[in-house]
């Protein structure tokens, strides 16, 4: 146990209390979130249709995420999870450009980014990974749960666009 493995506690922690407070903005509106209802209009107009389920499907996503990086149970499924859904998240804010602060993508690329580290890492012996013995899946483990990751963001975002081209012009 090194200061390595204390530093990777520390981000599985930080990047899981903020995935699951984005959840939790979805699902209750806690931390001054819209909630499920409001959170669906918004998706309706980014093109997620039907927005009140695939609202659903996002918060279990990162809550998900969230609850295996933060104890670091199965940690580079919980990375497929967090990069795919983030990928996702920025693929559909990219006309505000990159800037948090002028309504850009840099928060989820940043998370996906993390889940990605935390894929290649691994989660450090202060992990249930660790403490069970769970297998990483060897050399090939990083670069399966990225690819999955990724992988799984085609779908929404191919169904997202068909449902912007269907759209009638306003």
């Amino acid at each position: 146990m090194t200061e390595t493995d204390l530093g990777l506690l520390l981000l599985r922690l930080g990047l899981a209390t903020l995935l699951a407070g984005h959840g939790l903005q979805k699902s209750h509106g806690w931390f001054r979130g819209m909630g499920p209802a409001k959170t669906a209009e918004v998706f309706e107009s980014w093109g997620f249709r039907p927005g009140r389920p695939l609202v659903l499907l996002a918060v279990c996503c990162e809550l998900l995420g969230a609850l295996l990086l933060g104890t670091g149970l199965l940690t580079r499924v919980g990375s497929a999870v967090v990069t795919g859904t983030m990928l996702v998240a920025a693929a559909s804010n990219t006309v505000n450009g990159l800037w948090a602060h002028l309504g850009g993508c840099e928060i989820p690329v940043v998370y996906a980014g993390l889940a990605v580290c935390l894929a290649v890492t691994g989660p450090g012996h202060f992990s249930l990974d660790h403490a069970a013995g769970l297998p990483d899946g060897g050399s090939w483990g990083a670069p399966v749960a990225i690819a999955v990751g990724a992988l799984a963001a085609v779908p929404p975002l191919l169904c997202r666009r068909s449902a912007l081209r269907a759209r009638p012009a306003s």
